[in-house]
């Protein structure tokens, strides 16, 4: 029997077990074992993807998570976690001499023993295997041959973003470029992109979209996801969802308005004023550093003839997003109804009412069906929501 679970496939580590950096930017509280505790607990995820799980510190935590029974791994692939299933992946950083610039891709594991030996063949590509996002010294294509002969499933990421992706900077025109087209399992959009905007490029038109977070923090997990239809989450299932097998799917995509995010807009990057797709200088501060937006550059790649028929692609904004919602309300939401998921997509306008301001319940219900107002994100900053004074 085939059931709905909400998944949030890209999610980094701060800090692991010994409290040494992996992903730099990342912030220190996001460790493995707080990010299951914030899936389970608070979130309501049922599967996630640690993408820096091929450092061996973070292989040692889950390995000791198991060894005092808090996990456990499954036959179909993912270690269990309470009520969460964590898939082990690894993003990683490519730039050979096919690319135009760096294209960071995703990579996920059944096992254990699968990524224990992914990594060790990274340490002779890779300079610093404990750290995230790391170069990898190869072609694009050895590194997909590589995931697929351990079993592994290949997803370029964030494909739009003007920085270190396929699209924003690794390929002139086609992902042919670059990648083995038929050795990817899906396509990670970004959040300044959604699947309207995606499917504006014919040759996406054959891979499943993903929405994913790209959290750098516990607060920012499942800022975007989706609800896939699986028998349960597991590495299998998961798979067999991005290739549509025995009717497991995507159900359903909810990722933030592409205008919140940080690269819609083609602004200048100085004093990010927004410029036209055209601008080779800043009519405010004379800069020629120009960051090209998500939208005008997917104008540039858009050839599609037809409609590919897509999953509800539901606008979504993180709770902590809304204006007044602060921390000490968002425990109070916690506490009444569990989780965010529960929050964001069940709990009653009148069960709301009862425990927050009306004006905020209302906020929260505008939200849950798309009606907020939203002023564009740009050249690294992202956007907001309007209130409702201001509109």
């Amino acid at each position: 029997m085939l059931n709905s679970f909400f998944a949030d496939m890209h999610i980094h580590i701060g800090r692991d077990m010994y409290n040494k950096p992996v992903k730099i930017t990342g912030s220190k509280t996001l460790t493995l074992t707080n990010i299951l505790k914030e899936a389970s607990r608070n979130k309501g995820i049922h599967m996630v993807g640690v993408i820096d799980s091929h450092s061996p510190a973070v292989q040692q935590e889950i390995k000791q998570l198991i060894k005092a029974n808090k996990a456990y791994e499954l036959s179909d692939g993912g270690i269990r976690f309470e009520n969460v299933t964590l898939l082990l992946g690894s993003e990683i950083e490519v730039y050979d001499e096919n690319c135009r610039g760096q294209i960071h891709v995703l990579c996920y594991f059944p096992t254990l023993a699968k990524i224990e030996e992914f990594s060790k063949w990274l340490t002779t590509k890779m300079k610093n295997i404990t750290l995230s996002s790391q170069r990898y010294y190869g072609t694009a294509k050895e590194l997909q041959y590589k995931v697929k002969e351990l079993s592994g499933i290949f997803i370029p990421a964030h494909v739009f973003t003007p920085f270190k992706s396929m699209y924003g900077k690794g390929v002139q025109k086609s992902l042919k470029e670059v990648f083995d087209p038929d050795l990817i399992d899906g396509i990670e959009l970004g959040l300044s992109s959604d699947t309207a905007m995606a499917d504006q490029i014919q040759e996406l038109h054959d891979y499943t979209f993903l929405t994913n977070s790209d959290a750098h923090s516990l607060a920012k997990i499942a800022r975007e996801y989706q609800e896939i239809c699986m028998e349960e989450p597991s590495f299998q299932e998961f798979n067999w969802a991005l290739h549509n097998v025995q009717d497991r799917k995507i159900k359903q995509n909810f990722g933030m308005n592409p205008h919140l995010g940080k690269y819609y807009t083609t602004v200048c990057s100085q004093c990010l004023e927004p410029l036209s797709p055209e601008a080779v200088h800043c009519h405010r501060c004379e800069s020629t550093k120009i960051v090209k937006g998500v939208f005008d550059r997917i104008q540039e790649l858009t050839d599609a003839k037809e409609v590919k028929e897509r999953p509800p692609y539901l606008y979504q904004v993180p709770l902590e997003y809304l204006p007044a919602l602060g921390p000490k309300t968002f425990k109070k939401l916690l506490i009444h109804f569990q989780t965010e998921m529960n929050v964001i997509h069940h709990t009653k306008l009148d069960e709301l009412k009862e425990v927050i301001p009306e004006k905020l319940a209302n906020t929260i219900v505008n939200m849950r069906e798309g009606n907020l107002a939203i002023k564009a994100g740009g050249g690294g900053k992202y956007g907001n929501i309007i209130p409702s004074s201001e509109k």
